[in-house]
């Protein structure tokens, strides 16, 4: 019987993150406008954008607990700051998914299930929509580093790295010799 070595391939925790964090922020654009996508994708977007937010937070747990517990000792002043954007982001986005449902008109009836239209809901949901995107903002500005040297990593070195090898190898050119050394 041959025996054949399989690679144990660990999963890259940052290169998770990453995608998901890519992930959640492009449903976010694509279903931030339900004019452009339709109400239906809208309302689907939002339930799945829903799902991988908790997916985000889970990934994130162990840096919510530490800096939970850091928060009112000592922590920079940056960890603060990120820690209350995270924290007003959180409260933000859960009103906005309350409210979505709330206001659902094809995604939940879909699955049977209806509730009533209520126009505080509506305009809530607006109002939190509009504060999401500022939110996050100011959450993709206070994480821009990491964003950049991962996209660097994950995206643009691979993307590059093939057409590194295909560079014809520089030949040594010979060196001018010194008329000095001619005479």
């Amino acid at each position: 019987m041959i025996e054949t070595k399989t690679k144990s391939h660990k999963t890259n925790p940052v290169k998770i993150n990453y995608l998901v964090d890519l992930s959640i922020f492009v449903a976010f654009l694509v279903g931030m406008n339900p004019r452009l996508t339709g109400m239906t994708i809208h309302e689907w977007l939002g339930i799945a954008f829903a799902a991988a937010i908790v997916t985000h937070l889970v990934l994130h747990w162990q840096w919510l607990v530490a800096t939970t517990r850091r928060f009112l000792g000592r922590a920079t002043r940056q960890a603060r700051l990120n820690f209350i954007v995270n924290a007003l982001f959180f409260i933000n986005m859960t009103v906005l998914i309350f409210t979505g449902l709330m206001i659902s008109e094809s995604a939940l009836p879909a699955l049977g299930i209806q509730l009533g239209e209520g126009m505080a809901f509506r305009q809530l949901h607006t109002l939190t929509g509009d504060w999401a995107l500022y939110l996050l903002g100011l959450h993709v500005a206070l994480h821009w580093k990491w964003i950049v040297s991962t996209t660097k990593r994950y995206v643009v070195q691979p993307l590059v790295r093939p057409f590194r090898r295909l560079r014809r190898p520089q030949v040594a050119q010979p060196r001018p010799v010194a008329e000095e050394a001619l005479s």
